[in-house]
């Protein structure tokens, strides 16, 4: 089982360290499949906030060596406020990119201009048989703001849901970032932190930092004690 969530893009999301479970297993298949097999090309992914879609689509692109973009970064693009990308088109960021990266689609704006030139990139992309994996908060019927012609392409290709909102893929997160950390994490902290933190997966990272830290000023042990400490300082 392999999972993770969603942070700014960084070369540390690969497939080795997505951590699967249950909840993710298609779309981490299907994932590793658009990366390996000539026959597939085309992947979309949806799901809640938190649940790996960034880090699945960033291992993609590494692995692919692709490009990736954000469409939390889609109202400074057409308001051309992005100077130190140089960019003025969607088009110009994936000019000669090896596959097409597209994150967050559910944010594509109300906007002719960012509808036309998805759909003609995404065309440029598809018919040159080059990949594309595009992720999103619900399902292509879903989403908003989108051409209805590329609604009706999404599900030609490969679609999973990612859901991550179970206690056992949280447990595994957890101690999967613990581990990175190199933090020693009893497991009755993990249980205490899902019974008082809020249970998306930032607000789980936030608490295991805060328990960290106060770990390592107060100079103590990690344990039950220290987190009911850490935790009730920070409330």
């Amino acid at each position: 089982m392999q999972l993770i969530f969603d942070f700014p893009v960084a070369p540390r999301f690969s497939f080795d360290n997505f951590v699967v479970c249950g909840g993710n297993s298609t779309a981490f298949r299907f994932a590793r499949k658009l990366a390996t097999d000539a026959t597939d090309n085309l992947l979309y992914i949806y799901g809640p906030e938190g649940s790996g879609k960034t880090h699945l689509l960033t291992a993609l692109s590494n692995f692919v060596e692709g490009r990736y973009f954000s469409f939390r970064d889609a109202d400074a693009l057409y308001a051309g406020e992005l100077p130190a990308e140089g960019l003025t088109r969607l088009a110009d960021h994936f000019e000669g990119a090896r596959a097409l990266i597209l994150d967050d689609l559910h944010l594509l704006p109300d906007n002719q201009q960012a509808r036309v030139e998805l759909w003609e990139l995404f065309n440029a992309f598809y018919s040159s048989g080059r990949k594309i994996a595009i992720s999103g908060l619900t399902p292509p019927k879903e989403l908003p703001h989108l051409d209805g012609h590329l609604t009706s392409r999404l599900l030609w290709g490969l679609v999973a849901r990612m859901d991550v909102s179970d206690d056992e893929s949280r447990r595994m997160i957890l101690k999967k970032l613990a581990e990175d950390r190199q933090i020693a994490l009893p497991d009755e902290v993990i249980d205490y932190m899902l019974l008082t933190v809020r249970r998306d997966i930032p607000s789980l990272l936030w608490a295991l930092e805060n328990i960290n830290r106060f770990s390592i000023s107060t100079k103590r042990r990690l344990g039950l004690r220290l987190a009911k400490e850490a935790l009730g300082l920070n409330r």
